[in-house]
């Protein structure tokens, strides 16, 4: 029996959610991240230590009650996991004890290389305001309920299934939606084929009575899958796919949800963007073929107020918007940028990006510029290195050359208030994985000092 659960990288969102878990079980939580953050500062709130020195002696003495996880974007050499690793103490992968956790719920599942997390919190928000209830541990801060993780004596658990270091092959789903399956995390899969191919075993370890919701045009080798597998679209018909499309003031959209058993009309998502038409239509699918009714799941799509951080309107008035968005591949880049053309038609949209990971920079630098050069403006910062060292002659600079705008700069990040105090803008965007979201409220408080 063990009494106390320590987190090495505690201040991850995914790794967040389960000391949460663990903490209301009523077990002795505490952990160590590298630097302090919102987040860290909510887990100390509600009474777990956290401490941002690599230092073993902060760790639990009782090795035979102390359960260590660690999540797989610290480094190797961190003194505190060579501690615990020549120390006897049970240790495992943040993905490993999600599985555990899962192991004995019906764990409905949602994948992909983007969209998971809106999609993922869309659900379990259905299957919360239906009255059901539901488990889920979520890539992102519900703005809903203000938390990552949500709790329910209902064995039904809704996770966001990671592909990064093939954290979604401890999870056996009943239900799974597979929303992308683009090149991305190549330090780990080497090439775009074996990301495929790791979707492809994700798949195939879905119950065999249950369902595999892939998107439609999206590539994953199923020929080892025994559940059902079905398709869904934005607006392509298939199993599931949004008809009636009618724009609405403010880019949101009144549309039809059409599945195999019928039509929902008039639908609604509490968050704009064409993007979320096509999230609602994969939580819708999911929570359909579980057994949430109809009426429920359009209630709760109409009362979704999204999630931090992700495509998230932080102010929005004739002189100035601002967004603030976790995009931090190409691809997502792009829907992000579509969606603002929609949502602030005719604006001058000025981005600020952070780069995420030296390697990502590295493989999709071409691409990285060409969705960049879809704004109006640019703001490029220094690459943010996360768990990497440094790779000689990969910086910034191999986006900034290529991106085609000619109103583009590479600053560093400590000047970047500077540069927004001496400019005027319309319409902003903050895009990045990394620890840009530090600039979110000094962003915000500058910009509404201007209304």
């Amino acid at each position: 029996m063990y009494t106390h659960y320590y987190f090495i990288g505690i201040g991850g969102i995914g790794m967040s959610a389960i000391a949460r878990y663990f903490k209301h079980r009523g077990v002795a939580v505490a952990g160590y991240d590298k630097t302090p953050s919102a987040l860290t500062h909510q887990l100390e709130e509600e009474g777990i230590a956290v401490h941002y020195e690599d230092d073993v002696t902060a760790i639990p003495q009782d090795v035979e009650h102390t359960f260590v996880i660690y999540t797989p974007a610290i480094p190797e050499d961190l003194g505190e996991l060579q501690y615990v690793r020549s120390h006897g103490y049970a240790l495992v992968k943040r993905s490993k004890a999600l599985g555990e956790i899962a192991r004995g719920q019906e764990c409905l599942a949602v994948s992909g290389t983007h969209g998971k997390t809106t999609t993922s919190t869309l659900l379990a928000h259905i299957l919360t305001a239906s009255g059901e209830g539901c488990n889920a541990f979520l890539g992102g801060i519900s703005k809903n309920y203000d938390t990552n993780l949500l709790l329910s004596t209902n064995p039904v658990l809704v996770a966001e299934a990671d592909e990064f270091d093939r954290s979604f092959l401890q999870l056996h789903p009943h239900i799974a939606v597979i929303t992308a399956t683009d090149a991305d995390h190549l330090d780990i899969y080497n090439d775009h084929a074996h990301v495929v191919e790791a979707f492809g075993l994700f798949a195939a370890q879905v119950d065999d009575d249950g369902a595999v919701i892939v998107k439609k045009g999206v590539e994953v080798p199923l020929e080892n899958v025994k559940a059902r597998v079905l398709h869904y679209a934005y607006d392509t018909p298939c199993d599931f796919y949004a008809s009636d499309i009618t724009p609405l003031p403010g880019g949101y959209f009144d549309f039809t949800i059409n599945h195999p058993a019928g039509r929902i009309p008039h639908c609604r998502v509490g968050i704009p963007g064409w993007v979320n038409v096509e999230n609602a239509v994969a939580a819708s699918a999911i929570a359909l073929l579980h057994g949430t009714a109809p009426e429920q799941v359009r209630e709760a799509l109409a009362s979704f107020q999204g999630v931090k951080r992700r495509f998230d309107i932080r102010l929005n008035t004739p002189g100035i918007a601002y967004v603030d968005d976790y995009a931090h591949h190409p691809n997502e880049l792009r829907a992000s940028i579509s969606s603002m053309r929609n949502i602030f038609p005719g604006r001058k949209i000025c981005g600020i990006f952070q780069p995420h990971l030296y390697t990502r920079t590295r493989d999709f630098a071409d691409d990285f510029a060409d969705a960049l050069s879809g704004l109006d403006s640019l703001i490029l910062l220094p690459i943010y290195p996360a768990r990497e060292e440094p790779i000689p002659g990969v910086t910034s600079q191999l986006i900034f050359d290529r991106v085609t705008i000619a109103d583009k700069v590479l600053i560093e990040k400590e000047a970047l208030m500077d540069v927004l105090q001496a400019r005027k803008l319309d319409c902003l965007v903050t895009f990045g994985a990394g620890n840009i979201d530090r600039f979110i409220e000094p962003i915000e408080q500058m910009l509404r000092s201007r209304e």
